[in-house]
């Protein structure tokens, strides 16, 4: 316990459990580790992971953001509306829906710094009101289906083609080989101690083997699929911002002491708006994606347990609660475990009361090792 309350274990409990949960499912069904239901979970976990992304922007502050899915649910009736019933360009009617998303984000930000309402009501009282606006706009019909054959719908059904998928695999291990060869060179250049090169080497051998299976294995069925990459995509700049920008430090300084950040010189009223609306526009996003899969929005967009599962992943894949501690990669990890569960039992026939019991106790467990491993925690 004293070894776990000074160690960062990272993402090593969540790819543990990643593979517990593989060998554990695929030896009770066949069916769970073949192209086919790969390529379906790749699908199933494109759009509650992006709505996670913008739920860990506010939990990085320590805060929460409960709106999350009626927000994703709202933006996706908005495109759709001005999509399909006004005969709106598809590029534009996602980029209003993305604009409404960064209004309703500093709306929130506004209320959470100038009137100094707790993030949970604020977010709570989003989540009630948007989703009653979103049931005003379906109206009674309550379901508006979006072209099959259209730039939304196409989104879920474009497959990459093995060269392009390769093409894609190797470009990420050569740029992120890159990165951190530059990165060691200034680190030393400026006499501060680097990590052992065979560390780094067993990293990049890693990644670049699980590029090659997950592109070998999803290319046997359909292909990689786009929305895959786009939630990639918007995880590995997420990260890359979050690690590598003023405004990503300003973000962990204020999660980690506000009144310190504060006295250090930055906007902690600007970097907290800024957050909710991040997590709002990538709610959105999340809520386009859910969209092009089913091409169609409905008044369960965004409802039932989107917002839970997408709160979950984030705790899952290691961010902190508590704030000051996280990253974008735990939305992709976080979703990979709770679609896996789900998929998983899904293919058992097993009741959905005791999925959401096994859904419980995971994320039980990683809040219990969040709380456990961070030093000063409150009792």
């Amino acid at each position: 316990m004293n070894r776990l309350r000074t160690t960062d274990l990272g993402s090593w409990p969540v790819a543990g459990g990643l593979v517990l949960i593989a060998i554990v499912f695929g030896s009770l069904n066949e069916h769970f580790l073949s192209a086919e239901n790969l390529a379906n979970l790749a699908l199933q976990m494109a759009a509650t992971g992006t709505i996670a992304l913008g739920v860990i922007m506010v939990i990085l502050l320590g805060e929460i953001d409960l709106s999350a899915g009626s927000v994703s649910g709202l933006c996706a009736v908005v495109m759709t509306i001005l999509s399909v019933r006004h005969g709106w360009n598809p590029v534009a009617a996602v980029a209003v829906a993305l604009a409404v998303a960064a209004g309703i984000g500093l709306l929130h930000g506004w209320m959470f710094t100038r009137l100094r309402m707790p993030s949970f009501v604020v977010t709570l009282a989003g989540l009630i009101g948007w989703q009653g606006l979103m049931l005003y706009l379906l109206g009674r019909g309550g379901t508006i289906n979006l072209p099959f054959d259209g730039f939304i719908a196409g989104l879920a059904d474009t497959w990459l083609p093995p060269w392009a998928a390769w093409t894609l695999a190797a470009a990420i291990v050569g740029g992120w080989t890159a990165g951190s060869l530059r990165h060691r060179y200034n680190r030393r250049a400026a006499d501060l101690p680097v990590g052992p090169a065979g560390w780094l080497a067993l990293r990049l051998g890693g990644l670049a083997a699980a590029l090659a299976v997950a592109v070998t294995v999803l290319s046997a069925d359909r292909g990689v699929p786009l929305l895959l990459v786009l939630f990639g995509a918007l995880v590995v700049a997420l990260d890359l911002m979050l690690r590598h920008t003023v405004f990503g430090r300003h973000m962990y300084a204020v999660g980690g002491n506000a009144e310190a950040a504060r006295r250090a010189g930055i906007g902690v009223t600007r970097i907290r708006v800024l957050a909710f609306t991040a997590s709002a526009m990538l709610a959105a996003a999340g809520g386009i994606l859910a969209a092009s899969r089913l091409a169609a929005v409905n008044q369960s967009s965004g409802g039932s347990d989107t917002l839970l599962m997408a709160i979950a992943a984030a705790v899952i894949g290691g961010a902190s609660l508590f704030g000051g501690r996280g990253r974008a990669y735990a939305a992709l990890l976080g979703i990979l475990v709770i679609q896996s569960i789900t998929n998983g039992m899904l293919l058992l026939n097993v009741d959905s009361s005791v999925r959401y019991m096994v859904t419980a106790g995971v994320l039980a467990v990683a809040v219990a090792i969040d709380s456990l491993a961070r030093p000063g925690r409150p009792r």
